[in-house]
């Protein structure tokens, strides 16, 4: 199936390469480096990549492009999950998955990369298995290796790799038994100067760090589950319960692992938070233009708006912004033309506002008056498209676990357009 992997950093160098059946020269990527030269933006560099003899499937990931080499052609969301698992191991292991973080653990990463595909074929993918097969590096392990001449390898074969539940290790014991839900939404939407929407969509996720004694057996129940579309589980899900009950009941993995994801396009059930009031203006023949934007919460259920980052990418005419913002900062780059306002938090009592003029090329054309405008944004506590929880219970253990449910919204990630406002995604 795969038979080579290339890790390339944002500046084009392949910094890591892993062969499994035979090796796959470095000048195969020459394909990828062309179709990434062709892409407006990094992640617009096409996700399968065909050549004379390979197919090239890539990922981008904090700055780095995850590239699977394959002879045969093979289901590509197939390749695509499971470069995603590997990205997802290095963080888990490392803390971090960049490129200082895979250099400084070379060693860890070519012994991870071997247990999860055998001969091109996944294999072991799941964290608590890997993390019997490959101890995580720490300080003191990796000073006692360096003296020993010993490897992070285990010496026995993991408890769960045999057994009907292979992500759930045998003899897991705590002092403290909790379970922690995240429920965190993203929120895509397009809308118009006039302030109706064009688009809007949610991709939520639900994260779980489940740190309980045994081989505990959890139902997690919601409130309104036909809200939910589209949805996608951990395998420790039974599907045919979700089916007839619409009950989420599973033996979960130790540790931190994401649930499901579900995605809810009915554009009545996506509220959108935030309003955005502007008025941008040039006259003709004039070296001067006017920027006003004001910025006010909607339908957040009384909580707070926090983290807000607006930017606007101005026309080229304009050759400097002279604004007065009410509350944050804001910078303007007269070579990029991008304008950024850090607004932090919106009070309601006294709506954020940017103000002032802009000075404007002599003699050049009346510019564009509808540049486009991006928002970023958190709502903690608060899952935009009403989706609650109901209950979680727990059943093949006596004790008493502690339980906590957070939920969480956030600007979404979507394509600029002119003569529109987009909400867009935090960065990081």
């Amino acid at each position: 199936m795969i038979h080579s992997l290339f890790l390339i950093n944002a500046s084009g160098d392949i910094f890591l390469e892993k062969h499994w059946k035979s090796v796959v020269s470095r000048s195969v990527c020459d394909y990828f480096f062309e179709a990434l030269e062709r892409a407006t933006e990094p992640e617009n560099v096409p996700p399968v990549i065909p050549t004379p003899h390979h197919y090239l499937i890539n990922v981008l990931r904090h700055r780095i492009y995850f590239v699977a080499v394959i002879q045969s052609e093979v289901p590509p969301l197939f390749v695509i999950e499971f470069l995603h698992r590997v990205v997802d191991t290095f963080q888990d292991y490392f803390g971090v998955c960049t490129e200082a973080a895979i250099k400084d653990n070379v060693v860890v990463v070519y012994e991870l990369l071997e247990e999860m595909l055998d001969n091109g074929f996944p294999l072991a993918t799941e964290s608590n298995i890997l993390k019997e097969l490959i101890k995580p590096p720490t300080i003191l392990r990796t000073v006692v290796n360096t003296i020993t001449g010993s490897t992070n390898v285990g010496e026995q074969l993991p408890t769960g790799q045999l057994s009907v539940v292979p992500w759930r290790r045998t003899g897991v014991k705590y002092t403290n038994n909790e379970a922690y839900f995240d429920v965190v939404e993203e929120i895509d939407a397009i809308i118009d100067k006039s302030g109706s929407t064009i688009t809007a969509e949610i991709q939520g996720v639900i994260d779980a760090c489940v740190k309980l004694t045994g081989m505990p057996d959890l139902t997690l129940s919601f409130m309104n589950p036909r809200l939910l579309d589209d949805v996608s589980f951990h395998p420790c899900v039974r599907f045919k319960r979700w089916e007839a009950e619409r009950i989420l009941s599973f033996i979960p993995p130790d540790g931190n692992f994401r649930l499901l994801s579900y995605h809810v396009s009915s554009q009545n059930l996506v509220a959108i938070p935030v309003y955005v009031k502007h008025n941008i203006s040039f006259r003709e023949g004039s070296s001067q233009g006017r920027f006003e934007l004001t910025l006010g919460p909607k339908q957040t259920m009384g909580k707070a708006v926090e983290s807000v980052l607006v930017s606007s990418q101005l026309p080229r005419g304009v050759l400097n912004a002279n604004l007065n913002p009410s509350q944050g900062t804001y910078t303007f780059d007269p070579v990029t033309k991008l304008l950024s306002w850090d607004v932090g938090k919106i009070n309601p009592q006294k709506l954020p506002s940017l103000k002032g003029s802009m000075s404007l090329q002599t003699g050049a054309s009346k510019p564009d008056e509808n540049p486009t405008i991006n928002i970023q944004f958190k709502i903690q506590q608060l899952a935009i498209s009403g989706l609650k929880v109901n209950r979680l219970d727990m059943y093949g253990e006596k004790y008493k676990p502690f339980k906590g449910i957070k939920y969480m919204t956030k600007a979404g990630k979507f394509q600029n357009d002119c003569h529109l406002l987009v909400i867009q995604k935090i960065a990081g």
